[in-house]
């Protein structure tokens, strides 16, 4: 780490149909980094500017056309392109789903700004990725009004959400921020990035209601990722800091074959039990 003054942070993200989680990515990464930091882009004329948008700046786009997989590479061109622009004058940029929220291990009493602040980035920077699901035997629906970590306990280690979402210099996301083109990443020790996409399965009934998402070719999609609360209801967790450690150390090291720059587990989908200390955070 260095000891620098606060760095110029802004997030990113497109997000269509989304109002639930848009809603809470605007209050997480406002208060980590002011609203006037905020830049969101909305897929569609059609889409109501959030009501808590406050200071960001919010800009329909034209609707991307296509199925999920060529929307979304044209998607990720137009923030990465975006991304490019803001580092000309902001520091570092952090880009995600609405969905997605990074988190500084709260052990380190540390906002995202002042910790990322500290960290020397030569390219980008990946949270340890937790994919949230619901465990059907033990927890209810979500109450919007209680923060998303109060109410969930368990996630998947998946190397599918370790994500580079934090840019110090232009570079071309790859689809969904799954990796870099053309670098490698480095997983912080105290920075997770939490998926929230199918942490509650009423939730996810709904959105198979959607007509859009479903003539995009996002019902196959939909279906694969329920297996996450299939998975954290039927599953023993693994307890202990010691375990998300070690899936640190596997990612970092392990990768495809076809894809160096993406983090693998060899295939090991270990539920874990969030630590405790995660549950004061406000999502």
């Amino acid at each position: 780490m260095q000891t620098n003054v606060m760095k110029k942070i802004c997030a990113i993200t497109m997000a269509r149909n989304d109002a639930f989680f848009l809603r809470h990515w605007i209050e997480y990464y406002g208060s980590q980094l002011g609203k006037e930091n905020l830049y969101i882009f909305l897929d569609g004329t059609d889409q109501p500017v959030p009501e808590n948008a406050g200071a960001a700046t919010v800009t329909h786009c034209e609707r991307i056309p296509g199925q999920v997989v060529s929307a979304e590479k044209r998607r990720l061109a137009h923030l990465s392109n975006t991304a490019a622009e803001l580092l000309k004058k902001y520091d570092l940029v952090i880009g995600t789903d609405a969905d997605e929220f990074l988190v500084v291990d709260p052990d380190c009493n540390e906002t995202l700004q002042s910790y990322l602040s500290k960290l020397k980035i030569e390219t980008s920077v990946s949270g340890l990725g937790l994919d949230v699901g619901q465990n059907m035997n033990k927890e209810k629906t979500i109450h919007e009004e209680q923060s998303f970590l109060s109410q969930r306990s368990y996630a998947i280690l998946s190397p599918r959400y370790t994500k580079p979402v934090v840019l110090a210099k232009p570079v071309t996301w790859g689809s969904g921020f799954h990796r870099i083109k053309g670098h490698n990443f480095r997983i912080d020790k105290n920075l997770y990035l939490f998926h929230f996409g199918v942490f509650d399965m009423k939730m996810v009934e709904d959105r198979f209601l959607d007509k859009d998402r479903m003539a995009a070719g996002w019902e196959r999609h939909m279906k694969k990722r329920t297996k996450v609360i299939t998975r954290v209801t039927e599953k023993k967790p693994l307890k202990g800091d010691r375990f998300l450690s070690l899936a640190r150390t596997i990612q970092t090291f392990c990768r495809p074959i076809y894809a160096w720059n993406k983090p693998i587990m060899l295939g090991m989908k270990w539920v874990m039990k969030i630590p405790e200390r995660f549950k004061k955070i406000e999502i």
